[in-house]
């Protein structure tokens, strides 16, 4: 309908300088800050280049282990190595981007002491100790690692409850501090502290608790539905004013949403998240390959759901699966659903505000 307002009127407004060009170049470039991907590479791979030159995406993702070969090789060797990656990455940048991590500490972390980076204590370590102090001085010397390297925003921390400590997504991996929300509360907000003490950005997650279940979302279908609590939710409320980004989980309660996991739904995201709790800043999915979402919904379905939902940024690890060209398929399915009414335009207007916002606090945008 757009298109078509646009040919009747383009002939009369054509001494104006009638271009439909300009609007449309923007609505890519806004699309492209939505979309945050991981690459296979030590260096950036050529068509990578193209994309970030081009403004299709607004992020990147780095990786140790590459779990499609089955070998830790994928993005680090080396601090030399990853600062000289990550400059690169931004000399190509339309944008500055974003250069995530998942550095928790721990067993969850890319930047380990077999590449020669500083050993970090797990979140379950610290929280059984339950010595903020300690706490902070773990967290400061992995966000001065960040910072050393030109790494802006760490996926971190954890603030899923240890409620079931068999849960191999969390528990097991000792990514959580404590079943008490206090505790949780009280050492992430010491984590956010110490990153941003270094202007590295912080997401706490998985939105709205994955440490209840006995799945792990990675490898199928979640449901917490018999075990989820609210108290769950406590880090969020304590903390939401204070962290820029908050993660999604692709779990499933049919207590919150009857019909789709929480990545998906806006009763989660937007109902809870942004109104219930009032969370203000950008919301990020998990991966999206991940066969919680990837083996039930197409990439169309995803998109078109989750932004629909309240989520900013697109996260698509290509690590569990690989495609070079996931953000030109992202951006056309935003794009043919913009012009069919199934994405409201100002969905993607407010969450490029929402992220360019971010990036110039902390100084990503000079």
């Amino acid at each position: 309908m757009k298109k078509i307002l646009f040919l009747l009127l383009c002939p009369t407004l054509l001494l104006l300088g009638c271009s439909e060009a300009p609007q449309e170049n923007f609505l890519k470039k806004e699309i492209g800050q939505m979309v945050l991907v991981g690459f296979r590479g030590k260096t950036v791979p050529h068509y990578l280049k193209d994309d970030l030159k081009s403004g299709r995406i607004g992020g990147l993702i780095l990786f140790d282990y590459d779990v499609v070969k089955g070998e830790f090789d994928r993005n680090i060797e080396s601090p030399e190595q990853v600062k000289l990656l990550v400059s690169e990455v931004q000399s190509y940048a339309e944008t500055p981007a974003f250069i995530a991590i998942d550095q928790e500490g721990g067993k969850v972390a890319r930047l380990t002491p077999q590449y020669g980076f500083p050993p970090t204590l797990s979140a379950q370590k610290l929280g059984k100790k339950n010595d903020l102090k300690a706490t902070y001085e773990n967290a400061e010397i992995i966000a001065l690692t960040l910072k050393s390297l030109g790494i802006n925003l760490n996926f971190a921390p954890v603030v899923d409850l240890n409620i079931n400590p068999n849960n191999p997504a969390i528990g097991k991996k000792e990514r959580s501090y404590s079943a008490d929300p206090k505790i949780v509360t009280q050492h992430a907000q010491k984590v956010i502290q110490a990153h941003k003490k270094y202007n590295i950005l912080t997401s706490l997650k998985h939105f709205p608790g994955h440490g209840s279940g006995w799945n792990d979302s990675h490898e199928g279908f979640v449901d917490l539905t018999d075990t989820w609590s609210e108290k769950e939710l406590i880090p969020y409320e304590k903390l939401s004013a204070e962290v820029p980004m908050v993660m999604t989980a692709h779990i499933f309660n049919k207590n919150l949403d009857s019909d789709v996991p929480g990545t998906l739904s806006q009763k989660v995201i937007t109902g809870i998240l942004r109104n219930k709790i009032g969370f203000k800043g950008v919301v990020i999915s998990d991966d999206l390959q991940m066969n919680a979402i990837d083996e039930h919904y197409s990439l169309e379905e995803t998109v078109v759901k989750l932004i629909n939902a309240g989520v900013d940024i697109l996260l698509v690890g290509n690590n569990l699966n690989s495609d070079t060209e996931i953000d030109e398929k992202i951006q056309e399915i935003i794009l043919d659903k913009i012009e069919s009414g199934e994405i409201a335009e100002k969905q993607i207007h407010e969450s490029y505000q929402r992220i360019i916002k971010l990036k110039k606090e902390y100084g990503i945008i000079k």
